[in-house]
């Protein structure tokens, strides 16, 4: 299963239930050993009370080495410490050599050591061994012997089969896994409840969002949702409203375009049903439509720019780019058109390095300078300015044209809003206008004066500079 198919219950049950189980295996297999362990210390007592019995009906003749050891010990003795037919008791009675006195001689003997602290009172050991080919816990006894005739020392051994500690031991094991099986079915009930309302804001929002109609991206309102779920609403919302811009601009684009375009297509219409009809003569006729079909071509290019301007907004790796060098081939390509008006032309730039998408600088440049190129009286003046100070770089671009109004400078930068209507589209300020909002930076236009009259305009734009090439 891919991980973006797993929903967030499932996750969560899984995460929290499988290092439980994990921990409850773990923990399992530790209790069966302590189980194992307590029922061998409680058992132990019983092989060394079958061990004392025995000891206590030994006699003996002789003294030490010469010691002769007897034991008159009926099996049925050991019965009273069967707890049931699951285990069987086994003894043998030797004397410190190893010489079998009674019992079971097949029982190997013990051959081990005391420990140093016995569990008892007693002279024990207890040790696992194996007889008549299966596992026996053994209990080894060294009992003192003493009778009227005689003193010595007798080695009792007493083994049982560990059926009975074993099934003990499981069934122990079988009661704690039950309770912890319960444990873990409330946990799985408790997170499965506690996701489901945790869940439920998403779900909420999620059915917020399907219920919505088409095209609705107004911001998501979730007051009541948890603080973790804020910052996915609040992204979400900050997509929507990218959205909602681009479809504005989208919009706005499709309406001037089909408003804007709609004159010269019925002028150019016009002109040709007029030279069809021979009102003008043929290369009149086609200078008029010539000039119409120049004026919409211009018209549709700069509203492709404005366009593309919102389209590389979208897109945030830029370079960076020397805005000294952009005007200085700007103005190189549009040489001709100054030199066709024989202004009096001054470029002085510095480098400054500017983050932004190459298109954008070059047509920043160029709409200005063919603005103030159009405007700019036969023989006047035209100058360029770069400079790089306290962060920022300016560009400005003086012409001697006419200037403009207080009216219309508080709408030049507003699409279609053209200075003299006759002679543009109103789209060049708009698109330095939208260029320069979208690198972060500002322009203005600004009367220049000599001697109380305008002289001519200064359209200065200020960018942000690329330090480090950052």
């Amino acid at each position: 299963m891919k991980p973006e198919g797993v929903s967030l219950r499932t996750y969560l049950l899984v995460g929290i239930l499988v290092p439980v189980v994990l921990l409850i295996g773990l923990n399992s297999f530790s209790l069966y050993a302590q189980a194992l362990a307590a029922v061998n210390t409680a058992y132990d007592r019983t092989l060394l009370a079958s061990a004392k019995t025995i000891g206590e009906q030994l006699d003996v003749e002789g003294y030490d080495e010469q010691a002769q050891l007897r034991a008159t010990v009926p099996y049925s003795a050991l019965e009273a410490f069967e707890a049931d037919n699951q285990s069987r008791l086994f003894y043998r009675v030797s004397t410190l050599q190893g010489e079998m006195v009674s019992g079971f001689p097949e029982l190997p003997f013990w051959h081990g050591t005391l420990p140093q602290r016995p569990p008892y009172a007693a002279l024990v050991d207890f040790y696992d061994d194996h007889f008549r080919g299966g596992e026996v816990r053994v209990a080894v006894l060294l009992q003192p012997v003493a009778s009227a005739n005689g003193r010595g020392m007798a080695v009792v051994q007493v083994a049982e089969t560990p059926e009975l500690r074993r099934s003990l031991a499981r069934q122990i094991l079988v009661d704690t896994i039950w309770r912890q099986a319960l444990l873990v079915a409330v946990i799985a009930l408790v997170a499965a409840v506690v996701v489901q309302r945790a869940t439920r804001p998403v779900r909420k929002l999620s059915a917020v969002l399907q219920a919505r109609a088409e095209g609705d991206l107004t911001p998501i309102a979730a007051p009541g949702s948890p603080r973790e779920l804020l910052p996915l609403v609040d992204a979400t919302n900050q997509v929507m409203a990218r959205l909602a811009l681009l479809l504005d601009n989208q919009k706005r684009f499709v309406r001037d375009t089909a408003h804007q375009l709609r004159t010269p297509l019925a002028v150019l219409k016009t002109q040709v049903q007029s030279a069809l009809r021979g009102d003008l003569e043929p290369r009149q006729a086609l200078q008029e439509i010539n000039q119409t079909v120049d004026r919409a071509t211009a018209l549709a290019n700069q509203m492709l720019s404005l366009a593309k301007v919102e389209q590389l907004r979208q897109q945030p790796d830029t370079g960076v780019h020397d805005l000294g060098a952009v005007v200085r081939a700007v103005a190189l390509e549009l040489s001709p058109l100054i030199a066709d008006k024989d202004l009096d032309f001054d470029i002085t730039t510095v480098p400054a390095p500017v983050r932004s998408h190459e298109w954008m600088l070059n047509e920043l440049v160029r709409n200005l300078l063919h603005n103030a190129i159009k405007h700019s009286p036969q023989g006047g003046e035209l100058w360029l300015r770069v400079v790089a100070d306290g962060g920022n770089a300016a560009l400005t671009v003086f012409d001697g044209g006419p200037g403009i109004g207080a009216e219309l400078r508080s709408r030049l930068f507003q699409p279609f809003s053209a200075g003299d209507v006759g002679s543009g589209s109103g789209l060049g300020l708009a698109i330095c206008h939208e260029i320069v909002r979208a690198l972060g930076g500002s322009i203005a236009l600004d009367n220049r004066e000599n001697h109380g009259r305008i002289a001519g305009l200064a359209a200065t734009v200020t960018l942000p500079l690329a330090h480090n090439g950052s």
